[in-house]
């Protein structure tokens, strides 16, 4: 008798577990308590502003309280870890993007893919990398970095942040595009770049506008171009390098929002329906440009699609720059 009451009790147990999953996992229903974000970088980044400006009107709009959880550390991997280990019910999200195209294509293993095991929701903000040089430098134009590197073959030096990262592959995909000859010289954070730039110790850096920006603001920083496709918002005087002259040379990084794979597609279309509805807002608008981002909402295939793009395009760049693969 007791053993029948305890199988009867699983019974109950497993028809409420089921149930519950069904609730969840209704679009209608959903979302029914609050979400987490996870974000892959530590709190106060732009990145991690972006998220935060998203998961507040994305608050707003759903009824629950979207919050981000701030994961940082082995380039991504710890975040992405934790994602690919939560529950496929649209109720863990993470931010994914360009990170996680180039580690992909930087490490030798993974113990995910960004591809199969996880499903993306849409983009949300994009960044186009700078080339900067300090004020009075004789260097005004990407015709002029180009010339006198061709000039003087391996003289020229352009600093970056760390080996792998956006603004260091950006440095060797400008080398290999516009055939020159330089020295990529890394520094450990965008201070050290930055002070490098204006001692005149680099000829000019490669950069995001949040990094930047005050120095950029005084007058001790010159933008020579962004490497977007089109002129930004926060600095729309600035050429991008494909107007100077570099064609198909271009440099966005971006984010946006993925779920474990196994995840509902009625989850994910409802997530989809919700960023195109608060990202084109003008008060998105103007706090992502304050910050250097440019907020895009995508379908779920564009964004996959970008992903699957530039893991191709950061493994040519790691092969012909000869980056070693880490383990």
């Amino acid at each position: 008798m007791h053993v029948g009451r305890t199988v009867v009790a699983a019974a109950a147990l497993a028809a409420a577990a089921i149930a519950a999953t069904a609730v969840a996992q209704n679009p209608s229903d959903y979302p029914a308590r609050p979400v987490t974000l996870i974000v892959p970088y530590g709190p106060g980044g732009v990145a991690d502003v972006g998220m935060r400006i998203l998961a507040e009107k994305l608050s707003g709009l759903l009824n629950q309280q979207f919050f981000v959880e701030n994961r940082p550390g082995a380039g991504g991997i710890i975040a992405a870890q934790a994602e690919a280990a939560a529950a496929p019910d649209g109720y863990t999200l993470l931010m994914t993007g360009n990170n996680n195209a180039i580690a992909a294509a930087l490490f030798k293993s993974l113990p995910y893919n960004i591809l199969t095991d996880f499903a993306s929701i849409s983009t949300a903000a994009f960044f186009d990398a700078l080339i900067v040089t300090r004020a009075g430098s004789p260097l005004k134009s990407v015709q002029d970095v180009i010339a006198a590197a061709r000039a003087n073959p391996g003289k020229l030096n352009i600093g970056t942040i760390n080996p792998g990262s956006t603004q260091n592959l950006a440095g060797e995909l400008f080398t290999s595009t516009a055939g020159i000859q330089a020295a990529i010289v890394p520094f450990r954070a965008s201070p050290d770049m930055a002070g490098a730039v204006l001692r005149g110790d680099v000829d000019i850096a490669f950069e995001f506008y949040a990094a930047v920006s005050g120095l950029l603001a005084d007058g001790k920083l010159v933008a020579l171009a962004s490497a977007g496709l089109q002129r930004t918002a926060y600095l729309p005087d600035v050429a991008t390098v494909m107007e100077s002259g570099l064609k198909d040379y271009e440099v966005t990084s971006w984010n946006g929002l993925s779920v474990p794979a196994a995840t509902p597609k009625p989850i994910i279309a409802k997530l989809n329906a919700a960023m195109k509805a608060v990202i084109p807002t003008r008060e998105v608008e103007t706090r992502s440009n304050q910050m250097g981002m440019a907020m895009r909402w995508s379908t779920p295939e564009e964004m996959t699609e970008r992903m699957q793009a530039d893991i191709v395009k950061w493994s040519a760049v790691i092969a012909t720059a000869g980056i070693p693969k880490r383990d």
